[in-house]
């Protein structure tokens, strides 16, 4: 099997996706294998000293900003100026108060919580199906040896037999 694989459509080298091919011309060869976030991370911000600190950062405030208790004190924030909003008396102002400063406060540290348990369930998906599909893969290669083994006995056997008229 090749590391890379050349899209000759763009002409571009992609090195993460393995060729389907390869696995389906040689299956006693083809490796399963997990990508994991990981392996890959490197690919948003680059592989250099920037990017490992622009993925760092981003991990660090998406892993502080999504948290139920950063969306318990977003909407203690946005009620502070709640009282502003309401002696305004203006129904754009008060629309304006829950579409600008409460939904948005307090909607994305949940929308971000939500996101990293369903991240977290595909995660665990993922990782049981590699082991299902590795297991499978297993079986599939001592499969094909042993019939492999039955075509060498057949051609044995078909040697040893004399020709009939």
């Amino acid at each position: 099997m090749s590391d890379t694989k050349v899209d000759r459509r763009h002409h571009q080298v992609d090195r993460r996706k393995p060729d389907p091919m390869a696995a389906r011309d040689h299956p006693t060869i083809h490796v399963p294998r997990l990508v994991t976030t990981h392996q890959v991370k490197h690919e948003v911000h680059g592989s250099g000293a920037i990017g490992h600190f622009n993925n760092r950062l981003a991990v660090v405030i998406t892993r502080s900003v999504g948290t139920m208790w950063a969306a318990y004190l977003f909407a203690l924030l946005a009620v502070v100026s709640l009282p502003a909003a309401l002696a305004s008396g203006q129904t754009i102002v008060i629309v304006a108060w829950i579409a600008q400063t409460f939904l948005q406060l307090v909607l994305l540290p949940i929308i971000i919580v939500g996101q990293n348990v369903i991240s977290a369930s595909q995660d665990a998906r993922a990782e049981a199906d590699h082991e299902t599909l590795t297991a499978l893969h297993a079986m599939n290669v001592r499969q094909l040896q042993i019939l492999e083994q039955q075509d060498r006995i057949l051609h044995l056997l078909e040697e040893r037999t004399p020709a009939r008229s």
